[in-house]
């Protein structure tokens, strides 16, 4: 298992409040029926830094930091 420092979880939460919109860019997860592009809000950080999110399509898979990739909707 990964760990992640205090201070990246911090800059983490920071980034990615609860309510926060955001996009999927990558997911390193074959059996996900989510697909690059897909938009959804951020519920929560976990302390291990994954990104929980509710999915617009309905799924509430969340994204693992250091191995998925999403970003911040302005």
């Amino acid at each position: 298992m990964k760990t992640i420092s205090k201070e990246t979880l911090a800059m983490l939460r920071e980034k990615y409040s609860a309510g926060t919109r955001v996009e999927l860019v990558r997911m390193d997860d074959p059996y996900t029926s989510l697909t690059v592009g897909d938009k959804g809000t951020v519920r929560f950080i976990d302390d291990m830094g994954t990104v929980h999110i509710n999915w617009d399509c309905g799924s509430s898979l969340g994204a693992v930091y250091g191995v998925d990739i999403i970003t911040k909707i302005v």
